[in-house]
């Protein structure tokens, strides 16, 4: 049996199939701005499910983290509809084992309490989980598990964007780190100024935290489609893991269900 994991964000709609090991057998993605109704989701979701030989008895359960409210009327009925289960949406009445004490804790998006989940869990230790996405969130869980503190940029993507979008002669490009900060061309001058300009970002913001914190061995930890591009880079980042939502999503699954998938 598999747990199918759904992470809506405002880009991408990521899927993952996890075993019984907690291993990822497969992922997929479906661009968020699209709008669909529950029988494209539902035919979505058979199809992902038929490229790796299942079907909807395979599936044991189904758990929703989301940022975007507006998909969730027809995500949650084509999870009914399709596979007869009712998902198990990370929200309010749901047990994370994260203690959250930020000012308002209900502003906190549910991506950010499962990477808080999964980095905590997984690592028994005080963590920074910096997730590339729409915006890149800097967020700090400490060694007890407790969610206080978050720094939020614009993200790498959003930053490029609003470089074209408002000059009149600077083009699209593509991101990606030229070989030298020194060049002698427009595109990748704005590829330089986009990437090395973010490495440094992320490396004060991380080196700034650290110290206001005074918690110099935080495990730094980097997520999201974009955050290779930038852990490659830098030391700062300790860990690079694409899959940290779905990891947090079973956990936290288990922690409501508890057993094992």
């Amino acid at each position: 049996m598999y747990l199918l994991t759904i992470d809506v964000g405002n880009t991408h709609i990521k899927m993952n199939l996890l075993s019984t090991e907690d291993e990822k057998i497969a992922g997929f993605r479906l661009t968020t701005k699209t709008p669909r109704t529950s029988d494209e989701f539902g035919l979505a979701i058979r199809e992902f499910l038929s490229a790796n030989y299942l079907t909807k008895e395979d599936i044991k359960d189904v758990v929703i983290s989301s940022v975007v409210p507006k998909v969730m009327y027809s995500l949650n009925s084509s999870i009914v509809k399709y596979l007869n289960k009712e998902p198990i949406i990370v929200g309010p009445g749901i047990k994370t084992g994260i203690s959250i004490r930020t000012d308002n804790p209900k502003e906190v998006g549910a991506d950010r309490i499962v990477d808080c989940a999964a980095a905590f869990y997984t690592y028994h230790r005080s963590c920074i989980i910096v997730d590339f996405g729409t915006a890149t969130t800097f967020d700090y869980v400490s060694g007890e598990g407790v969610f206080q503190y978050t720094v939020i940029a614009p993200g790498l993507e959003t930053s490029a964007s609003a470089l074209t979008s408002q000059t009149a002669k600077l083009p699209e490009v593509e991101i990606r780190k030229p070989e030298s900060i020194l060049v002698k061309n427009t595109i990748a001058g704005m590829q330089a100024g986009v990437v090395y300009g973010y490495i440094g970002l992320v490396e004060y913001i991380i080196r700034r935290m650290k110290k206001e914190l005074n918690d110099r061995d935080a495990l730094v930890i980097a997520t999201g489609g974009l955050g290779r591009v930038i852990a490659e880079e830098t030391d700062e980042i300790n860990i690079y893991d694409p899959d940290l939502a779905g990891k947090g999503m079973q956990i936290i699954y288990e922690r409501n269900k508890g057993a094992q998938v």
